[in-house]
């Protein structure tokens, strides 16, 4: 698994650098599936990401990296939904 992530984020570097400096946005899809997200991290894209009301998915781009994670506010509202 840790081949895969290592490679992943390699793939997303290497995505960038073969873009022109006035193209590279740091964020995008690997393979067209895959989401990343290599700009510098902030604790409003954290909060965005982890915590958003507003989001209706469960399962989000990172905020930070290549993949998933998990919109916690959607999950607890599903959860607490499935209590009597």
């Amino acid at each position: 698994m840790t081949l895969v992530g290592v490679g992943s984020v390699a793939g997303a570097v290497l995505t960038e650098l073969r873009k022109p400096p006035e193209l590279r946005t740091w964020r995008e899809h690997l393979f067209g599936v895959v989401p990343y997200d290599l700009r510098p991290p902030t604790l409003e894209r954290l909060r965005q990401t982890y915590w958003n009301p507003d989001e209706p998915r469960v399962v989000v781009p990172r905020f930070f990296g290549v993949g998933w994670d998990l919109n916690l506010y959607q999950l607890w509202r599903l959860l607490s939904g499935l209590r009597p």
